[in-house]
């Protein structure tokens, strides 16, 4: 019995030691990566748009964030990289990111955005007033102030469309309800579809939406979003907003999009046109919902400013 043949050591070291198994394990490599869940644009816990963050120290095997981001199943997974071995969390103030739904990696993301920079200001207490993060869309910026954080984002105009071109899917996003205008943004390949004006929040809050229905009714490749927008109402009881919106993503694996940064590129862009306003006030009325405060820059771009809550923190074991 061999167990007994070393009283020094405990029987199960011993057989793995004797038989050969210790090396397989020490040849095994366990990665502990610190991950955190934000609730992004909102001040309350279960509400807004929730983000996965993960820290990097180094790259990732290519297919292991895609299978990151489809373990947490949010609307996006953030992935924050130091640029070299000598960067840290807490003091520097410039990092890669990078963005996936469960599904594809997307080029931009407004709250998954903001979420990052709430990890890195509220959990690892960077020093830094401003954040750069280099993404697939050019260096983008996020700065404290006050209670907020003020993401820095193109600002992406859009064009008429032709009602008729796209009936199919506008009729598949907002049913019967009279449509006032619609708009495309090739920069984003957003459509944008605006409720009549007399129509009410409650109405567009009401509207149900098939997402494999939008999937059947775009053949033309050229829509990978849909925005349905409505102008805002002085007779709020609380809060008075310049407008709503709800966003459809299914082209991405998202069916309806909580909150979206992305989404209020385009339509900071729209409503500043048409109310002649560069400061306002926007709230994404999903089943969650967000608010966005909007600034119109003179450089062509748009600071879209929101507040953070973490809900979880931990660690991810690969």
């Amino acid at each position: 019995n061999y167990f007994v043949k070393d009283q020094q050591k405990s029987p199960i070291r011993y057989f793995l030691q004797t038989s050969g198994l210790a090396l397989c394990f020490t040849k095994l490599k366990i990665m502990q990566l610190f991950i955190s869940v934000v609730d992004a644009f909102t001040d309350k816990a279960f509400h807004g748009n929730p983000a996965a963050v993960c820290l990097l120290d180094s790259e990732l095997d290519e297919d292991i964030y895609q299978k990151i981001a489809a373990e947490m199943n949010l609307s996006e997974t953030a992935f924050i990289l130091k640029k070299s071995p000598t960067d840290d969390f807490s003091t520097s103030s410039r990092f890669g990111l990078r963005w996936f739904t469960p599904t594809t990696e997307v080029p931009l993301c407004g709250h998954a955005t903001l979420a990052s920079a709430a990890v890195l200001f509220q959990l690892k207490s960077n020093m830094n007033s401003t954040l750069v993060f280099e993404t697939l869309s050019g260096d983008l910026s996020a700065r404290q102030s006050a209670d907020q954080i003020v993401l820095n984002f193109p600002l992406c105009s859009t064009v008429h469309q032709d009602l008729q071109e796209v009936k199919d899917l506008v009729k598949a996003a907002v049913s019967d309800l009279a449509v006032q205008d619609v708009r495309y943004s090739s920069d984003t390949q957003k459509l944008l579809i605006r409720l009549s004006d007399f129509y009410q929040r409650s109405d567009l809050e009401n509207l149900k939406v098939n997402p494999q229905t939008l999937l059947m009714a775009e053949k033309s490749g050229r829509v990978k979003g849909v925005i349905v927008t409505l102008k805002g109402s002085n007779s709020e009881t609380t809060t008075s907003f310049d407008f709503y919106s709800r966003y459809f993503g299914p082209w991405w694996g998202i069916a309806e999009d909580p909150v979206t940064g992305s989404a209020h590129t385009v339509l900071s862009s729209y409503w500043s046109e048409q109310l002649g306003k560069k400061e306002m006030l926007a709230n994404q009325c999903s089943r969650r919902g967000g608010m966005l405060r909007l600034s119109v820059r003179q450089d062509g771009r748009v600071d879209i400013a929101g507040q953070a809550v973490v809900v979880l923190k931990g660690n991810l074991t690969l």
